[in-house]
């Protein structure tokens, strides 16, 4: 007898949900019930997790802290990522393919190899502790990333719209920002996303580079558990808030992400 064709998929769907809904059960529970019973749901339901996260200063300036390095992170990325996407998807100059590769090699290094300079360069120059020293160390990543997306959503773009928009008389810029943009808001889209979630989610530069003022929610979070003991409730709340601001962009570009998977550049 057959399995019904849903089966599968189903059983893998629930299998890629269970961490996320066990995540959301903790976050609903004491940490005395965490560690004392094995329940699928919260025998003692509580709200305090959440409580403490929205009324301590220290959680919710850690969610604003990432919150803010992340945004401006992806719009530097993109907004750099841009004309240099343009040019190596337009131009044919002496060691364009190399310094492409180039710029893909940033982004193959992994995050460790430069927190030690960026560390250094940023005490030196006063920009330690501060949104913007975390946004420009991230864009180190995102923009290799960046360009790579968005030259392959260019190169699909007929050079005749570019010589077309010339004898119309315009400019390069407005040519750029009213017309070749509109048609790329896909590549645009996709770019956007991975840049907000390697900005989101990486711990390593974003702790190293921070220290009060704009320690983001992940540092908070070891934090709490190698000095205030194992507060796994309030760690999976904590968890659990985590997810939602990934989860609201995935949403919005859902779409863009299936045309860049069509187009063999994601």
């Amino acid at each position: 007898m057959k399995s019904p064709r849903w089966l599968v998929p189903t059983l893998y769907i629930i299998f890629l949900m269970l961490p996320i809904y066990w995540l959301i059960n903790m976050s609903f529970k004491t940490t005395n019930e965490i560690l004392g019973t094995f329940t699928l749901w919260p025998q003692e339901f509580t709200l305090e997790n959440y409580r403490k996260i929205f009324t301590d200063p220290t959680w919710y300036n850690g969610y604003i802290n990432s919150i803010l390095y992340v945004v401006m992170n992806t719009v530097i990325s993109v907004s750099v990522a841009l004309p240099a996407a343009y040019a190596f998807s337009r131009y044919k100059f002496m060691g364009d393919k190399h310094l492409f590769f180039w710029l893909l090699t940033n982004r193959m290094a992994p995050p460790a190899v430069f927190a030690l300079p960026f560390f250094q360069f940023y005490s030196a120059v006063g920009l330690f502790d501060t949104h913007i020293a975390v946004a420009l160390a991230h864009c180190l990543f995102n923009i290799p990333l960046a360009v790579w997306i968005l030259e392959g959503f260019m190169s699909g773009v007929p050079k005749e719209l570019d010589e077309t928009a010339y004898i119309d008389g315009y400019s390069f810029w407005r040519f750029f920002v009213r017309i070749f943009i509109p048609t790329i808001t896909a590549g645009i889209g996709v770019a956007a996303f991975f840049c907000f979630m390697f900005s989101w989610v990486e711990l390593l530069l974003a702790k190293t580079l921070t220290s009060v003022a704009a320690k983001p929610i992940a540092a908070t979070m070891t934090r709490t558990a190698s000095t205030s003991g194992y507060e796994l409730g309030l760690l999976a709340a904590a968890g659990t808030l985590t997810i939602i601001p990934g989860a609201f962009v995935i949403y919005f570009v859902r779409n863009y992400i299936a045309k860049g998977f069509a187009l063999g550049r994601v």
